[in-house]
């Protein structure tokens, strides 16, 4: 395993829960920090917050899973954005109990999912951040991505570095060996399919029954979003008009990884925003 990764993941505590769902959790070992739950993106794991865990860490009680039918955890019965939110609130529920308030950030379609969880949990949500989301309504440019599973070795490698070029990072200098090395293990692990949702409405009516406070972060390059970011922001200010939001110069859809220190003071700005 990638150095990086493997000294990360050794530094977390697991968990599993219902569902043969898998969890790393960080920070303060008292337990009195207020939990900060990340939802991960699709075909991803975990690893796409491993430039954050460990600012975000030294604020909040992290509990980060892969989620169902992604990275280590198993397909949901229902492999849906609501069958895979249905999963994490049993895991929720066994983790922080019946009483649980806990800060949810979602990126890409954990942002899908983090809205269909933040409309069933209700008031157990103090905030909700949505990190370069779909699934808003909205039309999303075309993107043509590289097959990989057909490939092995250098060729393998170089179609993972151009999909992360195309879809994920902005710039192509910050392709490195652990966001290769990471592309390849989510692509290795991802069964539950995701990029069939990306087109829907399906977070915007979700968080119109949602209670939570809204926010919102950005890449200013996201492919997903480009060239019209604050169309998405728009959204979400309709349904939230005290609305927080960021968008980061420079960066593409996998902001929390392309831009980290940006992101995480973002992400902590809006949280302490949130802090009630």
């Amino acid at each position: 395993m990638n150095p990086e990764i493997a000294a990360l993941d050794a530094s977390a505590t697991h968990h599993r829960t219902a569902g043969h769902l898998v969890w790393r959790e960080w920070g303060p070992s008292d337990r009195e920090a207020a939990p900060l739950v990340l939802l991960h993106g699709g075909s991803g794991s975990w690893r796409h917050w491993l430039r954050n865990i460990a600012a975000l860490s030294q604020h909040y009680r992290l509990l980060v899973p892969d989620m169902p039918g992604l990275g280590e955890s198993a397909l949901p019965e229902e492999e849906t954005p609501a069958g895979a939110a249905l999963v994490l609130r049993w895991g929720l529920e066994a983790l922080l109990g019946a009483t649980r308030r806990y800060h949810l950030a979602g990126f890409s379609f954990g942002a899908n999912v983090g809205g269909q969880l933040a409309a069933m949990e209700g008031a157990h949500i103090r905030s909700y951040t949505a990190i370069g989301a779909a699934s808003l309504g909205l039309p999303r440019p075309p993107l043509d991505l590289l097959k990989v599973r057909d490939k092995q070795g250098d060729a393998r490698r170089e179609a993972h570095r151009e999909n992360l070029a195309r879809l994920m990072i902005h710039d192509r200098a910050l392709i490195d060996d652990t966001a290769l090395d990471i592309q390849e293990f989510n692509t290795q692990h991802a069964r539950l399919r995701s990029r069939g949702f990306a087109g829907s409405a399906m977070l915007r009516d979700a968080l119109a029954e949602a209670k939570a406070p809204l926010a919102g972060i950005w890449g200013e390059r996201d492919a997903v979003a480009w060239p019209d970011v604050s169309a998405r922001l728009d959204v979400l200010r309709s349904l939230d008009p005290d609305l927080l939001e960021a968008v980061i110069p420079n960066a593409g859809h996998w902001v929390a990884y392309e831009a980290p220190e940006a992101f995480n003071a973002a992400l902590l700005g809006i949280l302490a925003q949130r802090a009630a």
